[in-house]
């Protein structure tokens, strides 16, 4: 039986792209190679690249606007200090809101003076900070827009007239907003676009090239650029695999069109959570997530009973971060409404049984 896939990452892909990459794995373009076989020199992987980049800047309306696309390794945490090597000279500022934005702030204050201009550690990161004071003098602000572990989002834009760098790795792709307002962006492949192994990274190329200091080659995103993403060895599978999922997102109808489709998933779950007096919502209601929805019982006692009857629905991927707790239904673009109305089914069984 095929799962409920709620995992916060590696996470759900569309069926057809799974196939499609297990397909060429075998076999890819009838060449009797395996796409993992091929050079990455070759013409066909050279082709998949291109597109993939081009897929990219295409999606989220940065074509023409002075933007490049990368697919790098390393993950997301490897960009945490990147970005810093490209594009701290003197003061940097961050939004603290949550664990992934606490790692980049460790990484980034490695490398030069750092300051954290808003933070909601005091409530376990359960909100995104308003009111922000946010620094004129800062060589770029960072923060994490969607929190994977805490259920949090950020809705509105940070307005500040330094370069805005963000970490988008688990709402890449999922909603609507004016890219061009964002200076970076970087975001794990494995929470929205594809598997594990590689980190799309969207750059303005007008801010690079600012910093004094010499950045070892591998860690220079202008090397990269000049070598159009191929200046080492590229991830070959997850590159082809994110770019057969942004073929996918293109021909539903883009960006616009699934950020509807998952405003009905996150409508379907948080209904639920609020309905049902068995569940409490971890995050505060107006940052809720619409990719990670967390959740406690308010009686531990039906924890058992829960879990089984999860098993038994064929749902997989619920349970909560050790630092939260409880469960975290993550709902990325390629989850089916299906799969958040047999979850939610559970959830109204148990009170149904209580």
């Amino acid at each position: 039986m095929k799962k409920h896939n709620f995992s916060a990452g590696p996470s759900i892909l569309p069926q057809e792209v799974l196939l499609k990459a297990s397909e060429a794995v075998v076999d890819y373009n009838n060449s009797g190679l395996s796409l993992i076989e091929i050079s990455h020199r070759s013409k066909d992987f050279v082709g998949i690249m291109d597109n993939a980049r081009s897929l990219a800047i295409e999606l989220l309306g940065l074509e023409g606007k002075g933007y490049t696309a990368l697919f790098l390794q390393g993950g997301a945490s490897t960009q945490f200090l990147m970005v810093a090597l490209n594009l701290l000279e003197k003061k940097a500022g961050y939004i603290n809101t949550g664990a992934w934005s606490g790692k980049a702030i460790k990484e980034a204050k490695k490398i030069g003076n750092i300051v954290e201009v808003a933070t909601s550690a005091d409530a376990n990161f359960n909100y995104i900070p308003k009111g922000i004071e946010i620094p004129s003098d800062l060589d770029y602000l960072h923060y994490t827009s969607n929190n994977t572990i805490f259920g949090t989002q950020f809705k509105d834009i940070p307005q500040t007239n330094a370069p805005l760098v963000c970490d988008m790795s688990s709402d890449i792709f999922s909603r609507t907003l004016d890219f061009s307002k964002f200076s970076l962006i970087y975001a794990g492949a494995q929470k929205n676009m594809g598997p594990a192994g590689t980190t799309l990274v969207v750059i303005k190329d007008e801010i690079l090239g600012e910093v004094s200091r010499e950045i070892p080659s591998i860690l220079d995103y202008q090397l990269h650029i000049k070598a159009d993403s191929m200046y080492n060895t590229p991830p070959v599978f997850p590159v082809y695999t994110s770019m057969l999922t942004l073929e996918w997102l293109k021909g539903l109808g883009g960006i616009a069109r699934i950020e509807a489709e998952n405003e009905k998933k996150s409508t379907v779950m948080y209904s639920e959570i609020d309905l049902n007096p068995l569940f409490t919502g971890f995050a505060a209601k107006e940052d809720r997530s619409p990719m990670n929805a967390t959740f406690n019982l308010t009686d531990d006692k039906l924890k058992d009973t829960f879990e089984t009857m999860l098993k038994e629905a064929g749902i997989s991927g619920v349970n909560g971060h050790r630092s939260v707790g409880g469960y975290r239904a993550s709902m990325y673009n390629a989850l089916p409404l299906d799969s958040v109305k047999a979850l939610v089914e559970v959830m109204s069984e148990l009170e149904s049984k209580a």
